[in-house]
């Protein structure tokens, strides 16, 4: 069948997509410390430096973001595998921020090994969001370097890279450095409320919790004349596994962020999942599944049920409800009804911003942030996806300590890709009953 191309690109399909009214709570670890190794920032006072890995829609809106919430922030460097997504960034940026973008030609770099070089510039903070295979390998790098690091979601893809996440937190509180997760929403005032009445008692014991975020497929790229087949899954990653882990550890994982968040973030005991590829068809899809659906099972007997899809004229919507022994919470409407009813009206923010003023409060006044939850709840939407791709029941130790790998841990333009299509123009994808992941 023809594809259907989705009619925002990069550059307007931005990780704001569907989530504009998605909120949460600042539930980090923040670390004290008197003597930073790096210089302290009076408030208001001082330059601090951005640096970005990644230059499509997310990491430019999350330089954006990072200039609005703090005047004082510069952008000064840049990089990104294609040189047009660089060259449209830097166009946008600047017509947008010119006071703040410092960007020369340069410090405007190209290439598979450009995040080295954004690391070693005169950066003090790396801004993570390209393809996520990479997001533990690049914050590693960066806090390595002594810088502070903000990473976009998912943090890792498979067990090997959770290993590498944790390490990397440790590391971040060792060398007193920020370390902030882009789970956005942890830092909006009407989720960080909702949420507070919820842990204080108002819908009871929570017994079920529902989550969906159904979409459209995601930031369709077309092959270019010109592409390699390694090429052409670069630009296209969002829809090839082993370069964004699937759609379960890609989108649902903000969803159960929130769930762990809910249950004080408690790991459940086992999951199972049902998934597969109904319509979306052809090269342009890679080797993602487009629908999803997994079932989280707690020792004490609550359940998660959770659900993800990218499919064309079909329902959608972000949504968390959260059912109790005493009512039900509607969490991005943060509406609480049943024994207690509860509407938020207090002050709305943007966390998307409210996560970087968190990052650079930290850095100004010498307490940096680690946001050590990142690490559990991007876990639990790999358990998810392998649960998903395997057909069987993991618990979560096996999921943890599985050496499964979406692929290779790194990759460049001059390696050969993990999947070619085949006479069909499709990808093969994982058969639930045959793919191992354990």
């Amino acid at each position: 069948m023809t594809p259907k191309k989705e009619q925002k690109d990069s550059s307007t399909s931005t990780r704001r997509t569907f989530l504009k009214s998605a909120s949460a709570a600042l539930s980090t670890a923040v670390v004290s410390s008197a003597d930073l190794s790096r210089r302290v920032y009076a408030a208001g006072g001082d330059v601090i430096k951005i640096g970005m890995i990644g230059a499509g829609g997310r990491c430019t809106g999350a330089a954006m973001d990072a200039m609005r919430a703090d005047d004082g922030v510069r952008l000064v460097a840049m990089c990104d595998v294609f040189q047009e997504r660089v060259d449209a960034s830097r166009a946008e940026i600047k017509s947008k921020m010119p006071d703040q973008y410092a960007v020369d030609d340069g410090h405007a770099f190209v290439g598979c090994d450009g995040y080295k070089k954004v690391i070693g510039s005169d950066v003090d903070v790396v801004l993570i969001a390209c393809a996520s295979l990479f997001h533990p390998m690049y914050s590693k790098a960066a806090l390595e370097a002594g810088k502070h690091v903000f990473v976009e979601k998912p943090h890792a893809i498979d067990p090997s890279g959770i290993q590498v996440v944790r390490e990397t937190i440790d590391l971040a509180k060792r060398k007193n450095l920020c370390l902030v997760s882009g789970l956005m929403n942890r830092y909006v005032p009407g989720v960080q409320e909702t949420m507070k009445r919820i842990h204080d008692g108002a819908i009871g014991d929570i017994v079920a919790i529902e989550e969906n975020f159904l979409r459209a497929p995601y930031v369709l790229k077309e092959r270019q004349p010109a592409d390699s087949e390694m090429e052409y899954q670069f630009r296209n990653w969002y829809h090839f596994s082993w370069l964004s882990g699937d759609d379960v550890t890609q989108s649902l994982v903000h969803n159960l962020d929130k769930a762990l968040w809910a249950l004080r973030e408690k790991t459940p005991a086992k999951a199972h999942g049902l998934a597969g590829r109904s319509s979306m068809f052809g090269e342009l899809y890679g080797d993602v599944f487009d629908h999803h659906s997994v079932v989280y099972d707690y020792d004490d007997g609550v359940k998660i049920y959770a659900l993800c899809r990218t499919q064309d004229n079909c329902h959608g919507g972000v949504s968390d409800i959260i059912m109790g022994t005493k009512g039900k919470c509607d969490l991005l409407n943060n509406r609480i009804t049943g024994e207690i009813n509860w509407q938020y009206d207090g002050p709305h923010g943007s966390g998307y911003i409210d996560e970087h003023k968190a990052l650079f409060q930290g850095i100004r006044t010498g307490r940096p942030v680690v946001s050590e939850y990142m690490a559990n709840s991007t876990m639990i939407a790999v358990m998810g996806q392998m649960a998903c791709y395997s057909g069987r029941q993991l618990t979560w130790d096996e999921a943890c300590n599985s050496k499964f790998r979406f692929g290779p841990p790194d990759g460049d333009f001059d390696m050969t890709p993990p999947k070619t299509p085949g006479p069909d123009g499709n990808y093969p994808i994982a058969i639930p009953g045959k793919t191992k992941v354990l």
